[in-house]
């Protein structure tokens, strides 16, 4: 590997250590008003369109099961979100949110539409489309070369 490869890679690192902190902080800022956790917010989330088992949530999330499963067993604890059964495997039981998890994430909707919008406003609409294809495209090359063991 040549040292630019390296410094890329550095950069690269560094960066999106920096923009998880930054979204991690304006995450919970966005949640708490539906008195939701930025981690709660992020498994409802990953099960609003359909219902998932807790390791088809870490899949996606790019987390481990443990982390999702004490994260669903705490929102199915306050009734925002249900275990239903599922019918392609009897012990994995998909996680699916309660109408009032849903309520909690339409809260969220009015805060995260202004800040989308102050983000492309600051950006540029191509620009942070740009953004967008960029980091999913970076996250497809990071499955690729690397397979945590």
């Amino acid at each position: 590997m040549s040292r630019t490869e390296q410094d890329r890679l550095s950069r690269t690192a560094l960066g999106v250590f920096r923009l998880n902190g930054q979204f991690l902080s304006l995450s919970e800022e966005l949640a708490r008003p539906a008195g939701l956790t930025a981690a709660w917010w992020q498994v409802l989330g990953a099960v609003l369109a359909e219902p998932l088992p807790v390791s088809g949530i870490a899949r996606v999330m790019g987390i481990t099961r443990q982390a999702v499963q004490r994260i669903a067993d705490l929102l199915v604890g306050k009734g925002l979100a249900e275990y239903a059964p599922n019918p392609a495997h009897r012990r994995a039981k998909l996680l699916r949110p309660t109408a009032e998890g849903r309520a909690a994430m339409s809260r969220i909707g009015p805060g995260h539409a202004e800040f989308a919008a102050r983000l492309n406003q600051e950006l540029g609409p191509e620009a942070f489309a740009e953004t967008v294809r960029v980091l999913e495209r970076l996250a497809q090359a990071m499955d690729a070369v690397h397979s945590p063991s």
